[in-house]
């Protein structure tokens, strides 16, 4: 195994909420109210669609709302990773990726194992150049049980409700999460600080048509098929263990380009290496009052400060 590249899972194509417009010669993100399922190629007007965009629509115009889904793993952090992560605005490469408590950065001495503050006490993250992003993988259909399509976020609800849902179904499950029949679903909520517009963001829950019980029921017969046949989760996840620590970033220099529309847009502030030092001047009480009115009245963000992948952070 190559030493320093991240070993991750095979990935068939992308899941997102939104995608990339370009508009008046810039790309921007559009969010959305309904997942997109994209391939791995991208044309001149962005992704393909994934056949199963369309396979798994009720109607030619429905909206695609909830994706049924299995898991690789049986531990949460295997199949949804999610730490701070600084990019550089120019190059799109990661600079400095952390946990709140430890991080690896790129400094001119090499790569460092530095403490992780997080973002509201570092003074690198100024500016919001530092953001909370993960990644989920999930299986769609029986074709090929070890590909998956990731899911990229840098949402808040999503962070935490994904990171939620898988440690509670690995508890009530017994440890059985890459068994249990589950649903990618959207959801929508209203807060004061979106004033009133809807938010979107995703969500994990037994599959459609189950309840909690069923899918108990359904996770624990997989599970006996799978070890009847010689199926080693165990291996699985510890194969998957060694191969996200085997690189300090997970994320490939293919996928950067991508990443940076996915996580700075026209105006936003670059990564914290090339932004300048503050003005020393104290404002004046003018100043202040201007600037609390521009942020009451500045457009918010897609799920309250962070944006789902409009283009998924990889190409070929």
């Amino acid at each position: 195994m190559l030493k320093g590249l991240a070993i991750t899972p095979p990935v068939l194509g992308r899941i997102s909420i939104g995608k990339v417009i370009e508009k008046n010669g810039k790309r921007l993100p559009e969010k959305d109210d309904q997942f997109t399922i994209t391939s791995q190629v991208q044309g001149k007007d962005g992704w393909l669609l994934h056949p199963l965009n369309d396979e798994l629509r009720h109607g030619k115009d429905d909206k695609l709302r909830s994706i049924p889904v299995r898991l690789l793993f049986n531990e949460p952090e295997l199949n949804f990773r999610a730490d701070y992560t600084l990019f550089d605005r120019q190059s799109g490469r990661p600079i400095c990726v952390g946990n709140g408590e430890t991080c690896k950065r790129v400094t001119q001495d090499g790569m460092q194992s530095l403490p992780c503050p997080s973002p509201d006490a570092c003074p690198l993250a100024k500016g919001g150049a530092c953001k909370p992003y993960g990644r989920l993988n999930v299986v769609i259909g029986d074709e090929d049980p070890l590909g998956s399509f990731v899911f990229r976020t840098t949402g808040f609800n999503s962070i935490r409700t994904l990171a939620a849902r898988l440690h509670y179904f690995q508890a009530i499950s017994g440890n059985r999460l890459a068994c249990l029949p589950l649903e990618l679903r959207l959801r929508g909520k209203s807060t004061r600080q979106s004033h009133g517009t809807p938010i979107f963001y995703a969500d994990l829950t037994v599959r459609g048509g189950m309840d909690m019980a069923e899918a108990l029921v359904t996770a624990t017969e997989l599970d006996s098929r799978r070890q009847a046949t010689g199926f080693n989760q165990a291996a699985l996840d510890e194969a998957a263990r060694r191969g996200f620590g085997n690189g300090a970033f997970e994320d490939s220099e293919e996928d950067v380009s991508a990443i940076v529309e996915e996580f700075y847009t026209e105006g936003e502030a670059p990564a914290a290496a090339t932004t300048s030092p503050p003005n020393p001047t104290k404002p004046s009480l003018a100043e202040k009052l201007e600037a609390q009115a521009a942020r009451q009245n500045s457009p918010t963000d897609q799920d309250q400060g962070g944006r789902h992948a409009p283009a998924q952070a990889e190409s070929q």
